[in-house]
């Protein structure tokens, strides 16, 4: 009966320690001061997360992904229920996505092995669309 304790225990606790390594992957997210951006940085990300950043009608945003390797996909949702971006299995690229009414914005992650970066900046309302 011991033994069997004994044995389910072990079992148990290696489990635990399987799954806590399997989750892996690490993401630091650094924003920018007055809220005007951040940056994402991800090593072996696999899973999701998302910065929110208020922007005003007409305000433009420069997207900057740097991908190494595994997928990326990424959204830009109002609170408002808006969409101005949906992107998936994004390659390494700059762009810039106009949103047309003030709201607070979600631009959420996800990540499948994925090791980059994402830059975003509020450039404004004055600046052209690349």
């Amino acid at each position: 009966m011991l033994s069997r304790k004994l044995g389910i225990g072990i079992i148990l606790v290696v489990a635990l320690l399987l799954s806590a390594c399997a989750t892996g992957g690490r993401i630091v997210i650094l924003e920018e001061p007055h809220g005007k951006g951040f940056a994402m940085d991800f090593t072996n990300f696999n899973a999701n997360n998302k910065c929110t950043l208020a922007l005003a009608d007409g305000d433009v945003v420069q997207v900057e992904i740097v991908r190494d390797s595994g997928r990326m996909d990424l959204s830009v949702s109002g609170l408002k229920g808006s969409e101005p971006y949906r992107g998936n299995d994004l390659k390494t690229n700059t762009f810039t996505v106009r949103v047309s009414e003030t709201d607070d914005y979600v631009f959420r992650i996800t990540g499948n092995k994925a090791n980059g970066k994402i830059t975003v900046k509020n450039l404004g309302s004055e600046v052209e669309e690349r």
